[in-house]
């Protein structure tokens, strides 16, 4: 089997020769750039499968990567290293277009479990039924949804939490399983990731005439509905 593809964009000589060689011994195959330009070229080069981005980058940060590799419809996953542990630093992160962050200094562990996450959730697209709630659409194959008669975009890793609910509709998945099923791990103590993701599915999927999909069960979790 072909070894997945690792873009990693970082700067800091240290750092970016510690990730190559850890990811290389884990049988990747990695492709190190120093700047966010030298990335976006390398994008399409390489067609990495999974991007590795420094948020604090020369010539062009790794948040304007993100928005770029977007922009063009590139739905790489993307994970974004970050010195600052701040919730508004993580989620301007997220509001790029990245999939997931970790803020440095960071748990090799950690970051090689997340990756495989990603990879994970970006593998194994076989034929499967498209998944409707009310006249919200999910075509989990073309990764296309759909309310009424627009498209709504959505990140990678906003698909894959809409798939999870409407996948389980009518049924109400907690934080944890939520946690475990889309990142592949417990996510620390407080983390307010999913209340992020679930915050951006909501104001993607309802318009101004469109009912709630996406509902919270105070203390238990969400469950998408009519």
């Amino acid at each position: 089997m072909e070894s997945a593809r690792v873009l990693v964009a970082e700067d800091d000589r240290s750092v970016r020769e510690s990730l190559v060689m850890a990811l290389e011994l884990e049988g990747y195959t990695v492709c190190p750039t120093t700047d966010g330009e030298k990335a976006l070229a390398a994008v399409d080069e390489f067609k990495p499968d999974v991007l590795i981005l420094d948020v604090m980058m020369p010539t062009v940060d790794g948040l304007t990567v993100c928005r770029r590799l977007r922009a063009r419809k590139v739905t790489t996953p993307i994970l974004v290293l970050t010195a600052r542990d701040q919730v508004a630093d993580r989620v301007s992160g997220l509001d790029a277009g990245a999939d997931d962050y970790v803020v440095k200094p960071f748990s090799l562990d950690e970051l090689l479990a997340r990756l495989r996450a990603l990879l994970r959730r970006n593998h194994g697209a076989e034929e499967e039924p498209e998944l409707v709630v009310g006249n919200l659409r999910l075509d989990p194959l073309r990764r296309i949804v759909t309310r009424g008669d627009r498209t709504i975009d959505l990140t990678k890793t906003e698909f894959d939490l809409l798939q999870l609910l409407m996948e389980h509709s009518g049924i109400v998945l907690s934080r944890d399983q939520i946690y475990e099923h889309i990142w592949g791990f417990d996510f620390e103590t407080g983390s307010r990731s999913l209340d992020v993701y679930i915050g951006y599915l909501r104001r993607k999927t309802e318009g101004e005439d469109d009912s709630r999909i996406v509902h919270t069960v105070r203390g238990v979790g969400y469950v998408a509905r009519p």
